[in-house]
């Protein structure tokens, strides 16, 4: 009887091992600064975390808009529905259907560049650039290369069938987003970002359109309080935002990074 007492004991011990290992497997962080890759490779990650969290910082002449990657990518990539960036590294190339071509994942950071900061993408071979698409690849470290973003994992829904109610989503802002975005929609600097006006971002970004400014609304806002609105207000405060101005994006002019000697590669 002791025996199988004893036996017991180790067997619950060893499953207790198992199940705790599994949970902290599961349950780890996305991404945390204390367990990246020592080295080159690491300080990348880091400076790729680093640049999306406060973009105008890190690449002051690159941004024109007082907006950063995190505005757009909540907890720096790492919230489903909120723009999350996990297993996005595998799923390049793919088709474009904006720029009508194949594209890589650097094209897709400086369509983000371009469009919502409304400025100047980094060159791709720049450390910048390597240090923003190492983030993306180490947040997408334990998801295989081509698979599809999960269901559950975009902010784009189905829209009302009615037309918004403008006037109720202005009601709704000034009641639930104007604490932080201001009342003009201005924002805060390196908090906040701004909605509406010349420091936001431009005509032809994602946000623009109000089929993504309605799901990412719907899921994440207010920031204290997210996912409390429901779809039709969430519609009615994007439908609101976007009747404001906003830079329009120039399509027509001429960008080129800044070139390499040879020896660089």
């Amino acid at each position: 009887m002791r025996r199988l007492r004893s036996r017991l004991a180790v067997v619950f011990v060893l499953a207790a091992v198992v199940l705790t290992a599994a949970c902290s497997s599961n349950t780890r962080p996305l991404y945390d600064p204390q367990a990246l890759p020592s080295g080159p490779v690491g300080e990348s990650i880091r400076l790729g975390h680093d640049i999306m969290q406060d973009t105008p910082k890190y690449l002051p002449r690159n941004v024109v808009a007082d907006m950063s990657c995190a505005a757009c990518h909540v907890g720096v990539g790492t919230v489903k529905r909120g723009g999350s960036l996990v297993g996005l590294y595998g799923r390049f190339p793919q088709w474009n259907k904006r720029s009508k071509r194949v594209i890589m994942l650097q094209d897709r950071i400086g369509e983000c560049f371009l469009y919502s900061m409304n400025g100047t993408p980094p060159a791709y071979s720049s450390k910048a650039m390597i240090a923003i698409a190492s983030y993306i690849a180490y947040l997408s470290r334990d998801v295989p290369g081509g698979a599809p973003q999960p269901k559950d994992d975009g902010f784009i829904v189905p829209l009302p069938s009615a037309s918004p109610d403008v006037k109720h989503g202005g009601d709704l802002y000034a009641q639930k987003c104007a604490a932080c975005h201001q009342a003009n929609g201005a924002g805060v600097h390196g908090s906040f970002p701004p909605l509406w006006g010349a420091a936001s971002f431009n005509a032809g970004a994602g946000m623009a359109h109000i089929d993504r400014m309605t799901g990412f609304v719907r899921f994440n806002m207010p920031q204290n309080a997210p996912g409390s609105l429901s779809l039709e207000d969430a519609y009615d405060i994007s439908a609101w935002v976007l009747t404001h101005p906003r830079p329009t994006f120039n399509k027509a002019r001429l960008i080129a990074p800044a070139p390499q000697p040879a020896s660089y590669f």
